[in-house]
């Protein structure tokens, strides 16, 4: 039996391989071409862009895995099939119940591993990814382009004649408009200080003109500060029940509650579909079974996304439930009557 049990063990492990690898880099690739989206609104480095990377890999993981698996445990059990393993298995008195046994180990760690995943990595992950993501845009240095029109700093229109080596900006103008007053400014040399998330221009050897319908003023300076007023917005990150039960983005979060947990249970509770689709009698059976694990997975999705607007958190138990009852009554009408 412990024989048995690591050889089909090898071929749902060797097919879970080639089944996850693809999937997890198409996720890569779309998740990548997101990335380069950022990059139009704020700058990143490569490190910056790795880092980022790292933060999604815990939900990309979450979307292959369980899909990885349901896929290779049943196309694993259909070559058996094909090769005429399982019907062998049969006649020499093992029965269908010791496919699920056998299943059942790895379903459950991996329903473990992703209930783990999504209810105490992703807040973390979450947090922390939307707090660069803030801490980046804050710096605003997507806007300071020399010799280009249209720089933004807060309130104010920001023109910058030339970048210097050291990283300081030559020429610097900046205008505000207010409702009865404008303002203009130029300097000589302007550095961006970045305080603890707090944006500042610091400028050298410049004047200011405010003029209004009433005033004209002009002013000589040495050196000014302005601060940006779109300052860092973080969220702080107290505890996972702190997260999932905290009023922010609620609705969101609800939904996405739903959803992962009955994502994070779906190898476990599909065991007996996956033997229903997988075990065949390559000779007298005609099997589709791209078209239903294609169908089964749109289904129990489709279910989801269905009855979690209806029965909020009642949805993870009646989803449940009736999948497993379902997939259970196919298994003993196509598999336990047969063999």
């Amino acid at each position: 039996m412990n024989r048995l049990k690591k050889y089909i063990i090898s071929n749902l492990s060797t097919l879970f391989l080639s089944i996850f690898m693809p999937l997890f880099a198409v996720a890569s690739v779309i998740f990548l071409i997101k990335l380069a989206a950022y990059t139009a609104v704020i700058h990143l480095t490569i490190w910056e862009m790795t880092k980022l990377f790292i933060f999604v890999i815990p939900e990309l993981l979450f979307y292959t895995l369980p899909i990885a698996f349901f896929l290779a445990a049943t196309l694993s059990l259909f070559k058996l099939s094909n090769d005429n393993e399982v019907v062998v298995l049969f006649s020499l008195g093992i029965k269908p119940s010791y496919l699920v046994k056998i299943l059942f180990k790895p379903a459950f760690l991996l329903a473990i591993v992703l209930i783990l995943d999504f209810f105490v990595i992703f807040p973390h992950v979450k947090v922390l990814a939307g707090n660069f993501i803030s801490y980046k845009k804050s710096e605003a240095k997507f806007n300071l382009s020399a010799s280009e029109f249209g720089n933004s700093f807060g309130d104010w229109l920001l023109y910058l004649g030339k970048k210097n080596e050291d990283g300081t900006f030559g020429k610097v103008f900046l205008f505000n408009k207010k409702k009865k007053e404008e303002i203009l400014i130029g300097a000589k040399n302007a550095e961006l200080i970045n305080d603890a998330g707090i944006l500042q221009l610091k400028l050298r050897d410049g004047q200011g003109y405010s003029y209004s319908t009433d005033k004209f003023t002009q002013i000589n300076f040495e050196t000014m500060l302005i601060n940006d007023t779109l300052s860092t917005h973080l969220t702080p990150y107290r505890s996972t029940l702190d997260y999932w039960r905290s009023d922010e983005r609620a609705k969101q979060k609800k939904r996405m509650f739903i959803t992962d947990a009955l994502l994070s249970i779906f190898p476990l509770i599909s065991l007996f579909l996956i033997v229903s689709l997988g075990v065949v009698h390559a000779r007298h059976q005609k099997s589709y079974i791209y078209l239903f694990l294609f169908l089964s997975v749109a289904l129990y999705y489709g279910a989801i996304l269905l009855l979690q607007d209806k029965l909020s958190f009642y949805t993870i138990p009646t989803v449940a439930f009736a999948w497993f009852v379902l997939t259970y009554l196919l298994y003993r009408r196509t598999i336990v009557k047969r063999f």
